[in-house]
């Protein structure tokens, strides 16, 4: 196994990264559809539930596989001799990131539920405020793999 995870890891990386596009493309839009939901359309509407399809299949359609995809490349190339030194703190700093991230992509899952019943109660600050979680994880995950400052 461990042969074959070093001659794939080339691949491993590129199909993580590609994975990590993919799903924070949805995690900076999503919250951003979430604001214009909140503020400018009305329940029960044509445009509500239009808003309602665009998150939803967001979310499902490109959001979960992406970070499933993230997750499993991820995990691959944790499991590659010599990618992670786990006495380094950088690594456990960016495992905490991610799982922050995962809870950040479950939040937004469980939003788009509420809106889907009719139950949101938050304004589109709110959701703009929120929209800012996943580039401050993003910076965090960045800096710990690139420049490995601790």
């Amino acid at each position: 196994m461990t042969d074959f995870l070093l001659t794939f890891y080339p691949w491993t990386k590129s199909l993580h990264v590609i994975s990590v596009i993919a799903w924070m493309a949805g995690l900076f839009y999503l919250p951003r559809l979430f604001v214009y939901h909140t503020e400018r359309v009305k329940a029960g509407t044509d445009t509500d539930d239009m808003f309602q399809t665009m998150e939803r299949r967001l979310f499902k359609a490109i959001m979960r596989p992406a970070m499933i995809a993230t997750w499993i490349f991820g995990l691959l190339m944790v499991a590659t001799p010599g990618v992670v030194d786990w006495s380094s703190a950088w690594s456990w700093i960016k495992a905490a990131s991610v799982i922050g991230m995962t809870g950040f992509h479950e939040w937004c899952g469980a939003t788009v539920k509420r809106f889907a019943a009719g139950q949101n109660d938050r304004e589109g600050r709110y959701f703009r405020l929120m929209n800012e979680v996943p580039t401050l994880l993003m910076i965090v995950i960045v800096v710990m793999v690139i420049v490995k400052p601790f």
